[in-house]
Protein backbone atom coordinates (compact mmCIF):
# COMPACT_ATOMS: atom_id res chain seq x y z
CA UNK A 1 0.00 0.00 0.00
CA UNK A 2 1.06 3.86 -1.10
CA UNK A 3 0.81 6.08 1.52
CA UNK A 4 -0.48 9.42 0.24
CA UNK A 5 1.21 13.11 0.93
CA UNK A 6 0.43 14.86 3.56
CA UNK A 7 0.36 17.75 1.45
CA UNK A 8 -1.02 17.64 -2.27
CA UNK A 9 1.93 18.41 -5.19
CA UNK A 10 -0.90 21.17 -6.62
CA UNK A 11 -0.82 22.83 -3.22
CA UNK A 12 2.74 23.23 -2.53
CA UNK A 13 3.34 24.29 -6.38
CA UNK A 14 1.26 27.28 -5.40
CA UNK A 15 2.52 27.89 -2.03
CA UNK A 16 6.12 27.49 -3.84
CA UNK A 17 4.33 30.23 -6.87
CA UNK A 18 2.84 32.59 -3.91
CA UNK A 19 6.23 33.10 -2.17
CA UNK A 20 8.05 33.43 -5.67
CA UNK A 21 6.69 36.17 -6.73
CA UNK A 22 6.41 38.16 -3.47
CA UNK A 23 10.51 37.66 -3.09
CA UNK A 24 11.03 38.95 -7.14
CA UNK A 25 8.59 41.83 -6.80
CA UNK A 26 7.79 42.78 -3.27
CA UNK A 27 4.62 42.74 -1.38
CA UNK A 28 1.93 44.12 -2.17
CA UNK A 29 -1.77 44.39 -1.70
CA UNK A 30 -2.59 41.83 -4.97
CA UNK A 31 -5.50 40.06 -5.71
CA UNK A 32 -4.70 36.04 -6.58
CA UNK A 33 -7.50 35.27 -9.10
CA UNK A 34 -7.29 31.76 -9.52
CA UNK A 35 -9.74 28.76 -11.51
CA UNK A 36 -11.16 26.50 -9.08
CA UNK A 37 -9.30 23.62 -9.56
CA UNK A 38 -6.08 25.34 -8.59
CA UNK A 39 -6.17 25.73 -4.52
CA UNK A 40 -7.27 23.25 -1.66
CA UNK A 41 -8.96 24.79 1.49
CA UNK A 42 -6.47 24.48 3.00
CA UNK A 43 -3.94 26.87 1.36
CA UNK A 44 -7.46 29.46 0.86
CA UNK A 45 -7.09 29.43 4.94
CA UNK A 46 -3.25 30.04 4.83
CA UNK A 47 -4.21 33.24 2.61
CA UNK A 48 -6.66 34.27 4.83
CA UNK A 49 -4.89 33.75 8.42
CA UNK A 50 -2.04 36.76 8.07
CA UNK A 51 -2.60 40.25 8.72
CA UNK A 52 -3.53 41.53 6.39
CA UNK A 53 -4.79 38.44 4.46
CA UNK A 54 -3.47 37.43 0.86
CA UNK A 55 -6.63 38.65 -1.60
CA UNK A 56 -8.22 35.81 -3.62
CA UNK A 57 -11.09 35.35 -6.03
CA UNK A 58 -11.72 31.82 -6.86
CA UNK A 59 -14.00 29.57 -8.83
CA UNK A 60 -16.25 27.73 -6.77
CA UNK A 61 -17.08 24.30 -7.53
CA UNK A 62 -21.24 23.47 -8.40
CA UNK A 63 -21.96 21.41 -5.29
CA UNK A 64 -20.78 23.90 -3.08
CA UNK A 65 -23.24 25.96 -5.22
CA UNK A 66 -26.21 23.30 -4.37
CA UNK A 67 -25.75 24.01 -0.91
CA UNK A 68 -25.66 27.83 -0.94
CA UNK A 69 -28.84 28.43 -3.35
CA UNK A 70 -31.00 28.42 -0.64
CA UNK A 71 -29.60 31.30 1.27
CA UNK A 72 -28.97 32.80 -2.36
CA UNK A 73 -32.98 32.83 -3.35
CA UNK A 74 -33.59 35.92 -1.41
CA UNK A 75 -30.53 38.16 -2.41
CA UNK A 76 -31.45 40.96 -4.75
CA UNK A 77 -29.51 40.95 -7.88
CA UNK A 78 -27.15 43.61 -7.99
CA UNK A 79 -25.75 45.16 -11.59
CA UNK A 80 -21.99 44.55 -12.52
CA UNK A 81 -21.86 45.65 -15.98
CA UNK A 82 -24.21 45.42 -19.07
CA UNK A 83 -25.56 42.01 -19.26
CA UNK A 84 -24.16 40.57 -16.16
CA UNK A 85 -25.72 40.69 -12.54
CA UNK A 86 -24.10 38.88 -9.06
CA UNK A 87 -26.09 38.19 -5.80
CA UNK A 88 -23.07 38.56 -2.92
CA UNK A 89 -23.36 36.33 0.24
CA UNK A 90 -21.14 37.39 2.81
CA UNK A 91 -20.33 34.00 5.02
CA UNK A 92 -17.26 32.50 7.18
CA UNK A 93 -14.55 35.35 6.49
CA UNK A 94 -15.05 35.41 2.43
CA UNK A 95 -17.82 36.64 0.06
CA UNK A 96 -19.73 34.36 -2.49
CA UNK A 97 -20.41 35.95 -5.47
CA UNK A 98 -23.50 34.74 -7.70
CA UNK A 99 -23.06 35.47 -11.25
CA UNK A 100 -25.02 34.91 -13.94
CA UNK A 101 -24.52 36.61 -17.81
CA UNK A 102 -26.70 37.00 -20.45
CA UNK A 103 -23.55 36.07 -23.33
CA UNK A 104 -23.11 33.03 -21.59
CA UNK A 105 -26.43 31.96 -20.87
CA UNK A 106 -26.63 32.15 -24.33
CA UNK A 107 -23.70 30.28 -25.04
CA UNK A 108 -24.25 27.19 -22.79
CA UNK A 109 -28.16 27.22 -23.83
CA UNK A 110 -26.54 26.54 -27.04
CA UNK A 111 -24.37 23.76 -26.63
CA UNK A 112 -26.92 21.94 -24.39
CA UNK A 113 -29.78 22.01 -27.22
CA UNK A 114 -27.22 20.97 -29.70
CA UNK A 115 -25.77 18.21 -27.57
CA UNK A 116 -29.19 17.15 -26.53
CA UNK A 117 -30.57 16.90 -30.35
CA UNK A 118 -27.98 15.01 -31.31
CA UNK A 119 -28.00 12.83 -28.15
CA UNK A 120 -31.62 11.72 -28.98
CA UNK A 121 -31.38 11.63 -32.35
CA UNK A 122 -28.44 8.93 -31.36
CA UNK A 123 -30.41 7.37 -29.16
CA UNK A 124 -33.94 6.78 -31.17
CA UNK A 125 -31.60 5.17 -33.82
CA UNK A 126 -29.64 3.05 -31.21
CA UNK A 127 -33.15 1.59 -30.60
CA UNK A 128 -33.91 0.85 -33.60
CA UNK A 129 -30.75 -0.65 -34.51
CA UNK A 130 -30.44 -4.72 -34.69
CA UNK A 131 -27.59 -5.08 -33.03
CA UNK A 132 -25.96 -7.93 -29.91
CA UNK A 133 -26.82 -7.22 -26.39
CA UNK A 134 -23.05 -7.11 -25.70
CA UNK A 135 -22.66 -4.42 -28.55
CA UNK A 136 -25.39 -1.97 -27.67
CA UNK A 137 -23.80 -0.86 -24.14
CA UNK A 138 -20.21 -0.28 -26.16
CA UNK A 139 -22.30 1.92 -28.77
CA UNK A 140 -24.02 3.79 -25.50
CA UNK A 141 -21.18 4.04 -23.91
CA UNK A 142 -19.93 5.70 -26.69
CA UNK A 143 -22.58 8.40 -27.07
CA UNK A 144 -22.28 8.97 -23.70
CA UNK A 145 -18.87 10.07 -23.97
CA UNK A 146 -19.33 12.26 -27.00
CA UNK A 147 -22.54 14.05 -25.63
CA UNK A 148 -22.00 14.11 -21.33
CA UNK A 149 -23.67 17.08 -20.51
CA UNK A 150 -26.96 16.00 -22.49
CA UNK A 151 -26.71 12.76 -21.17
CA UNK A 152 -27.18 13.66 -17.50
CA UNK A 153 -30.43 14.81 -18.46
CA UNK A 154 -31.48 11.94 -20.18
CA UNK A 155 -32.76 8.49 -18.47
CA UNK A 156 -31.64 5.41 -20.29
CA UNK A 157 -32.98 1.75 -19.15
CA UNK A 158 -31.94 -2.04 -21.20
CA UNK A 159 -34.14 -4.60 -20.58
CA UNK A 160 -32.12 -7.03 -19.13
CA UNK A 161 -33.64 -10.46 -20.78
CA UNK A 162 -34.10 -8.86 -24.29
CA UNK A 163 -31.85 -5.74 -24.71
CA UNK A 164 -34.12 -3.39 -25.72
CA UNK A 165 -33.20 -0.16 -25.41
CA UNK A 166 -35.92 2.72 -23.55
CA UNK A 167 -34.62 6.58 -22.98
CA UNK A 168 -36.72 9.65 -21.41
CA UNK A 169 -36.48 12.88 -20.81
CA UNK A 170 -35.84 13.73 -16.96
CA UNK A 171 -37.50 16.83 -16.92
CA UNK A 172 -36.68 18.03 -13.04
CA UNK A 173 -32.88 17.49 -14.23
CA UNK A 174 -33.69 19.67 -17.59
CA UNK A 175 -34.99 22.51 -15.18
CA UNK A 176 -32.66 22.45 -12.69
CA UNK A 177 -29.89 22.43 -15.76
CA UNK A 178 -31.65 25.60 -17.15
CA UNK A 179 -31.43 27.46 -14.10
CA UNK A 180 -27.93 26.82 -13.61
CA UNK A 181 -26.64 27.92 -17.54
CA UNK A 182 -24.72 31.27 -18.14
CA UNK A 183 -24.47 31.02 -13.90
CA UNK A 184 -21.68 30.36 -11.89
CA UNK A 185 -19.97 30.87 -8.16
CA UNK A 186 -17.21 32.57 -7.39
CA UNK A 187 -15.57 33.26 -3.57
CA UNK A 188 -13.42 35.52 -2.47
CA UNK A 189 -12.11 37.36 0.94
CA UNK A 190 -12.35 40.77 -0.31
CA UNK A 191 -14.06 43.07 1.86
CA UNK A 192 -14.73 45.02 -1.04
CA UNK A 193 -18.79 44.68 -1.82
CA UNK A 194 -18.87 46.85 -5.31
CA UNK A 195 -19.87 44.13 -8.45
CA UNK A 196 -18.24 46.10 -10.49
CA UNK A 197 -14.67 45.64 -9.49
CA UNK A 198 -15.16 42.15 -8.68
CA UNK A 199 -16.22 41.56 -11.62
CA UNK A 200 -13.12 43.29 -13.10
CA UNK A 201 -11.19 41.21 -11.55
CA UNK A 202 -12.72 38.13 -12.34
CA UNK A 203 -12.46 39.34 -16.19
CA UNK A 204 -8.81 39.42 -15.81
CA UNK A 205 -8.81 35.75 -15.23
CA UNK A 206 -11.08 34.90 -18.66
CA UNK A 207 -8.22 37.33 -20.72
CA UNK A 208 -5.29 35.62 -19.28
CA UNK A 209 -7.36 31.95 -20.49
CA UNK A 210 -7.81 33.31 -23.30
CA UNK A 211 -4.19 34.27 -24.11
CA UNK A 212 -3.10 30.56 -23.49
CA UNK A 213 -5.91 29.25 -25.83
CA UNK A 214 -4.53 31.50 -28.45
CA UNK A 215 -0.97 30.70 -27.65
CA UNK A 216 -1.54 26.88 -27.54
CA UNK A 217 -3.95 26.42 -30.42
CA UNK A 218 -4.17 29.20 -32.58
CA UNK A 219 -0.02 30.05 -32.62
CA UNK A 220 0.71 26.04 -31.50
CA UNK A 221 3.53 27.05 -29.35
CA UNK A 222 3.41 23.68 -28.30
CA UNK A 223 5.26 21.30 -28.74
CA UNK A 224 8.31 22.71 -28.56
CA UNK A 225 11.17 20.67 -29.67
CA UNK A 226 14.15 22.44 -29.68
CA UNK A 227 16.74 21.28 -27.50
CA UNK A 228 19.34 24.56 -26.69
CA UNK A 229 18.02 27.61 -24.42
CA UNK A 230 18.17 30.14 -27.00
CA UNK A 231 16.47 28.71 -29.56
CA UNK A 232 13.37 27.35 -26.94
CA UNK A 233 13.68 31.50 -25.96
CA UNK A 234 13.42 32.19 -29.45
CA UNK A 235 10.88 30.05 -30.24
CA UNK A 236 8.60 31.86 -27.33
CA UNK A 237 9.71 35.29 -28.26
CA UNK A 238 8.71 34.63 -31.77
CA UNK A 239 5.10 33.25 -30.48
CA UNK A 240 4.75 36.41 -28.26
CA UNK A 241 5.27 38.26 -31.35
CA UNK A 242 2.62 36.35 -32.74
CA UNK A 243 0.15 36.76 -29.90
CA UNK A 244 0.85 40.77 -29.91
CA UNK A 245 -0.33 41.20 -33.69
CA UNK A 246 -2.94 38.54 -32.92
CA UNK A 247 -4.05 40.90 -30.24
CA UNK A 248 -3.80 44.37 -31.98
CA UNK A 249 -5.75 42.87 -34.73
CA UNK A 250 -8.82 42.03 -31.92
CA UNK A 251 -8.67 45.19 -30.75
CA UNK A 252 -8.91 46.49 -34.48
CA UNK A 253 -11.97 44.66 -34.80
CA UNK A 254 -13.69 45.70 -32.03
CA UNK A 255 -13.92 49.02 -33.31
CA UNK A 256 -14.44 48.62 -36.85
CA UNK A 257 -15.96 45.44 -37.25
CA UNK A 258 -17.84 44.85 -33.80
CA UNK A 259 -18.76 40.52 -33.01
CA UNK A 260 -15.93 39.28 -35.20
CA UNK A 261 -13.07 37.80 -33.47
CA UNK A 262 -9.73 37.57 -34.42
CA UNK A 263 -9.62 34.23 -34.63
CA UNK A 264 -12.97 34.30 -37.08
CA UNK A 265 -11.39 37.13 -39.28
CA UNK A 266 -8.25 35.16 -39.83
CA UNK A 267 -10.28 31.69 -40.99
CA UNK A 268 -11.76 34.25 -43.49
CA UNK A 269 -8.21 35.36 -44.34
CA UNK A 270 -7.35 31.68 -45.60
CA UNK A 271 -9.21 31.61 -48.73
CA UNK A 272 -6.74 34.30 -49.89
CA UNK A 273 -3.65 32.59 -51.94
CA UNK A 274 -0.61 33.84 -53.97
CA UNK A 275 0.52 31.96 -56.54
CA UNK A 276 3.64 33.32 -59.11
CA UNK A 277 3.06 32.35 -62.82
CA UNK A 278 5.86 31.16 -65.03
CA UNK A 279 5.40 32.21 -68.71
CA UNK A 280 8.51 30.85 -70.20
CA UNK A 281 9.35 33.74 -74.08
CA UNK A 282 10.58 32.42 -76.53
CA UNK A 283 14.41 33.38 -76.76
CA UNK A 284 14.42 30.61 -73.59
CA UNK A 285 13.90 33.14 -70.71
CA UNK A 286 10.82 32.98 -68.27
CA UNK A 287 8.72 35.60 -66.39
CA UNK A 288 7.22 34.93 -63.21
CA UNK A 289 3.88 36.91 -62.37
CA UNK A 290 2.94 37.02 -58.72
CA UNK A 291 -0.94 36.73 -58.71
CA UNK A 292 -3.42 36.81 -56.04
CA UNK A 293 -6.46 35.15 -55.49
CA UNK A 294 -9.75 37.78 -56.22
CA UNK A 295 -11.68 38.13 -52.64
CA UNK A 296 -14.96 36.87 -52.41
CA UNK A 297 -17.60 39.40 -51.40
CA UNK A 298 -17.91 39.38 -47.86
CA UNK A 299 -14.31 39.03 -47.68
CA UNK A 300 -13.94 42.23 -49.66
CA UNK A 301 -16.46 43.92 -47.21
CA UNK A 302 -14.30 42.73 -44.35
CA UNK A 303 -11.14 44.07 -46.09
CA UNK A 304 -12.97 47.34 -46.34
CA UNK A 305 -14.88 47.62 -42.96
CA UNK A 306 -11.26 47.35 -41.66
CA UNK A 307 -9.45 49.81 -43.95
CA UNK A 308 -7.14 47.41 -45.95
CA UNK A 309 -6.17 46.83 -49.40
CA UNK A 310 -4.59 43.77 -50.94
CA UNK A 311 -1.47 44.25 -52.96
CA UNK A 312 -2.22 45.29 -56.63
CA UNK A 313 -2.28 42.79 -59.19
CA UNK A 314 0.47 43.07 -61.56
CA UNK A 315 0.16 44.06 -65.46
Amino acid sequence: MRSCPATPPRAKTLRSFLDKVESQYGKARRVWVMDRGVPTEEVLAEMRAPDPPVRYLVGTPKGRLTRLEKQLVDKPWRKAREGVEVKLLPQDDELYVYAQSADRLAKERAMRRRQLKWLWARLTKLAAMDVSTKERPMKLGAARSKAPSAWRLVDVALDENTGALSFALNRDKLRAARRREGRYLLRSNLTESDPALIWHYYIQLVAVEEAFKTLKGDLAIRPIFHHDERRIEAHIFVAFLAYCLQVTLTRRLHGLVPGLTARSALAKFTAVQMIDVHLPTTDGREIILTRTTEPEPELRLLLDRINLALPAQPP
